[in-house]
C-alpha cells in the first residue's frame, strides 16, 4: 500500500505532564535535539544545550519516571538512533509526535522533618539497607565504594571527593553502576540529612554534587550526567523518593526497597547501595558540627 506524503506528514498533537527538573530546557527557545537511545516505554533525547539536564526523557506510563521526564499517555512512535527532534516552547517535536506539556510534578519533594523517635529509627533502616540481596550491586566489593561509605560516615571531604573521582562513569550501560550509587547517596543525604536536620550531611551532599557535576559531560554518559546533575539537586525517580520515605517513616520501607531493587539490570541495587551509604553517613554525623 502506497502512504500519501501528505499522511506521513501528518503530525500526532498530544498533551502530557514533565518533570520540572527539566521546565527550564522546555521553556527555553526550541532548540534541536537527537534520539539518544529508543526503547518501546521510552526515548531519550539529547538537547543541543549548556543547560542541564541536556537529556529528556519521553516516556510512556509503564516506563520509570525519571527526574528528567516527559510524560504521555499513548504509545510513543518509532524512531531510531540518531533521528532528528526538537524541544523548546512547552514543545517536544519527536517523529509524528508534537508533545505539549500541560502540567509539573516536583520529583524533589521535601520529606518534612523527623522528629527524635524516626531519627532513632534510622538504625533500624540502615540495618535493613544492609541486608544482602539479589541483584548485587554492580560494583560489590569495589574498593573505591567502601573509601566513599567510611569518608561519607566521618565527613571527610578530601576523602569523599576522592573517590567519587574514581567512580564517576565507572561500569558499562547507558547509567554506569558508579554513578548510580552517586546519584542515591546524593539525594539521600540532601534529603534525610534536611529531614533529620545533620546540617554537616547536607554540606557534605553540596560539595560532592559539586565535584560530580563539575566535568560530568567529559567523563560518563550524556544521560548518566543528566542524572547526575538531577540528583546534586536532591531529584530522584518515585521508587528512590520512595524509599526515603521509608527510611523516615512515611510508609513501609521494606516493600519500597523491593521495588527500587528491580529497576534496571543493576541500577535499582546500586541506587540502592548508594542510599544504604547516605543513610549510614547521616547517623554517623548526627551528633557532629
Amino acid at each position: 500500500m502506497t502512504v500519501s506524503t501528505h499522511a506521513r506528514r501528518t503530525r500526532i498533537h498530544v498533551t502530557g505532564a514533565a518533570s520540572t527538573a527539566v521546565r527550564p530546557v522546555l521553556e527555553s527557545p526550541r532548540r534541536p535535539a537527537r534520539v539518544l537511545a529508543a526503547f518501546p516505554e521510552g526515548v531519550y533525547l539529547e538537547v543541543r544545550t549548556d543547560l542541564e539536564p541536556s537529556v529528556i526523557a519521553v516516556i510512556t506510563g509503564e516506563a520509570t519516571r525519571l527526574p528528567n521526564s516527559a510524560l504521555l499517555a499513548g504509545a510513543l512512535p518509532h524512531v531510531t538512533v540518531g533521528d532528528e527532534a526538537s524541544v523548546g516552547d512547552r514543545t517536544i517535536d519527536l517523529g509524528p509526535l508534537s508533545l505539549r506539556v500541560r502540567r509539573w510534578w516536583d520529583p524533589a519533594p521535601s520529606l518534612g522533618p523527623a522528629d527524635r523517635a524516626l531519627r532513632d529509627s534510622l538504625a533500624d533502616a540502615a540495618a535493613i539497607l544492609a541486608r544482602p540481596a539479589e541483584p548485587r550491586p554492580g560494583l560489590h566489593g569495589n574498593g573505591a565504594v567502601a573509601s566513599l561509605a567510611a569518608a561519607c560516615a566521618k565527613g571527610w571531604l578530601l576523602g569523599v571527593v576522592t573517590a567519587a573521582e574514581q567512580l564517576i562513569g565507572l561500569g558499562p550501560g547507558l547509567t554506569p553502576s558508579g554513578d548510580d550509587v552517586l546519584a542515591g547517596l546524593l539525594v539521600t543525604l540532601r534529603h534525610v540529612g534536611r529531614a533529620t536536620e545533620t546540617e554537616q550531611a547536607v554540606w557534605l551532599a553540596d560539595w560532592l554534587g559539586a565535584t560530580v557535576t563539575f566535568d560530568a559531560r567529559t567523563r560518563t554518559t550524556p544521560l548518566s550526567a543528566t542524572l547526575l546533575h538531577c540528583a546534586a539537586r536532591g531529584e530522584a525517580s518515585p521508587e528512590v523518593l520512595a524509599v526515603l520515605r521509608g527510611v523516615t517513616g512515611g510508609q513501609a520501607l521494606e516493600p519500597a526497597l523491593r521495588r527500587l531493587r528491580r529497576l534496571g539490570h543493576t541500577s535499582g541495587a546500586d541506587l540502592t547501595q548508594g542510599v544504604a551509604i547516605g543513610v549510614h553517613a547521616v547517623l554517623a554525623l548526627g551528633g557532629q558540627r
